[in-house]
């Protein structure tokens, strides 16, 4: 058996680890438009504050393609034939496979901006190319502008400060986090990162630039030295799309990671598949997501038969000691009720739907928040549960001895 896997991170290598379980022999070509180790992306703002070196941010040993018998080929995909079951590279290299993986990822997305091509220092935040580039491009000297105030551009402002003179941040949306916070948790969190030195012009965006000035959208202008654009990602599912795969804003895949197309699998953020919070599909480009969904593919692709049905959205980040973790759907709308606890300093809000948590937001005390997650993946039926108990203090207590011995690996 020949197997490709397109992508060098996480969904990559965990797919890798997939297909050695069941197969040990077949030949895997790994197609990596980085010329890097696979790499753990959240950490290179890690790298950029100086608490995590190079070699700590890879995800595997270096020599993890050698020991599992593969072949590197770095370059980009450009193109898919279904019929010779081939894929062709940028340089006119085509390669073959029996069993195709597409982990892509994503790339970030710049929209047109007036002017952007007069700013010299002008940068993007995804990779840990793009961080070694701000590192040499910064000093103590320098004014940083990020437009965009979601995770990648709140994790980039984390990076700098201490490397940096001054830190703006600035977006379109009212509040920081917008994809995943309500107004009072946002609130919270910017209010915390105010105090830590980062700046903010929120409802506000660039509308053009001049060289190191952008001139706002409230009419003010905002002098800078280095420009940031951290506006979100695009899935990477250009030749897929084009080669008649079938796709919405990515790849859509079942629970097996199985494309539409017969023999080729997907992975990572470059897919869609099903919620089981809300039972829709949608882009859940998170880690665990990939790779227990590379993981999945990699045992399909060899012939066995593993499903990946319990996928969710989830969040967990930390900016200088405040910690949130978010996860499932979270809207208080006619189906779901909220429960709630709140203090100065943290915030706690369960969404529960069916005697079920679908979803929750936790400000402050993150431990053990672990167990809400698998409480929403397992999909467990709280009318028998202390639910009061259990928001009060994460743990296996009030899920009762049958319950506890079965999941810690006691006998009944």
């Amino acid at each position: 058996m020949n197997y490709v896997i397109i992508g060098g991170g996480a969904a990559a290598v965990s797919c890798i680890d997939g297909i050695r379980s069941r197969d040990r022999e077949g030949g895997i070509t790994v197609i990596s438009k980085e010329a890097h180790p696979a790499y753990f992306r959240p950490l290179i703002s890690y790298y950029l504050e100086g608490k995590s070196k190079k070699d700590n941010i890879f995800c595997r040993d270096a020599d993890f393609y050698e020991k599992n018998g593969c072949e590197v080929v770095y370059g980009t995909v450009t193109e898919m034939y279904q019929d010779q079951k081939a894929v062709v590279l940028s340089d006119g290299s085509k390669i073959p496979y029996d069993r195709l993986c597409i982990c892509t990822g994503s790339s970030p997305f710049v929209p047109p901006m007036k002017g952007i091509e007069s700013v010299d220092k002008r940068f993007t935040f995804l990779t840990i190319d793009d961080a070694f580039a701000i590192e040499r491009a910064v000093d103590q000297n320098s004014r940083v502008l990020i437009v965009g105030a979601g995770l990648i551009g709140l994790k980039c402002a984390e990076g700098l400060r201490d490397r940096v003179k001054q830190v703006t941040v600035c977006d379109l949306a009212p509040r920081v986090l917008s994809s995943i916070l309500d107004d009072e948790c946002a609130a919270m969190v910017q209010k915390h990162l105010e105090r830590c030195g980062i700046r903010f012009s929120l409802s506000n965006t660039a509308e053009r630039f001049e060289g190191n000035l952008a001139l706002m959208k409230d009419g003010s202008v905002i002098d800078f030295d280095v420009l940031v654009l951290a506006l979100g990602v695009r899935p990477n599912i250009g030749f897929f799309k084009e080669a008649g795969g079938a796709c919405n804003r990515a790849i859509l895949v079942d629970n097996r990671m199985s494309t539409s197309v017969e023999g080729i699998y997907a992975a990572g953020d470059c897919v869609e598949q099903e919620d089981i919070t809300c039972g829709a599909k949608r882009v859940m480009a998170l880690l665990p997501n990939a790779n227990l969904g590379g993981y999945t593919a990699g045992v399909n692709m060899a012939g066995g038969d593993r499903l990946f049905d319990n996928a969710l959205p989830m969040n967990s980040i930390g900016f200088w000691g405040l910690h949130m973790m978010t996860a499932g759907t979270y809207s208080n709308d006619g189906n779901a009720h909220m429960t709630e606890r709140k203090t100065d300093s943290s915030v706690k809000r369960f969404f529960i739907r069916d005697n079920r948590l679908v979803g929750f937001i936790i400000i402050g005390d993150v431990k053990s928040a672990g167990i809400y997650t698998n409480l929403i993946r397992n999909q467990t039926d709280l009318s028998d549960l202390n639910t009061d108990a259990l928001i009060e203090n994460p743990n296996l207590l009030p899920f009762g001895e049958i319950y506890r011995r079965k999941t810690l690996g006691g006998v009944v």
